[in-house]
């Protein structure tokens, strides 16, 4: 039971990362690319990373609709909003336990939690890189120094 739920839920771990990968790349991308330049209003200078913020997300409630969509062709819930809501418990690992799949599949939780932790890092990782790229420009017209360690 316990290696049909690992041979289970790894594929769509490994799908989720593909999507994942391919959205945080996108995003750096895209704001790299369309970034403006400092003084050219802060409408401008930040809307490529609310762009890139709402991708990220859609791309989280992609996997989070992938894994309720396993959960409804497993037979573990009759109704899409069930299934979604069990799978976005679990990818937030917010862990409310009102609703439990069946014995045989209750392993996939944990996997879909565990899943869910890493690639909600991949994304804090990739908004990070891009307000790193934000304050780069910023910390060169102040002249490129460093804040002094008291």
């Amino acid at each position: 039971m316990t290696l049909t739920n690992f041979l289970i839920g790894l594929p769509l771990m490994l799908l989720c990362l593909v999507v994942q990968v391919a959205v945080a790349f996108w995003c750096v991308r895209h704001y790299v690319r369309h970034a403006a330049p400092i003084g050219h209003g802060l409408l401008r200078g930040v809307a490529p990373l609310i762009v890139a913020t709402v991708a990220l997300l859609a791309g989280t409630l992609l996997q989070i609709a992938l894994w309720g969509g396993l959960f409804l062709w497993l037979g573990e819930f009759a109704q899409p909003y069930d299934a979604i809501y069990h799978s976005a418990v679990n990818f937030t690992s917010l862990g409310y336990g009102d609703i439990v799949m069946s014995r045989e599949r209750r392993l996939l939780g944990p996997l879909e939690a565990a899943n869910g932790m890493l690639m909600l890092g991949m994304s804090a990782a990739a908004l990070m890189a891009i307000v790193q790229h934000m304050i780069a420009p910023l910390r060169e017209a102040a002249g490129g120094e460093r804040p002094r360690r008291r």
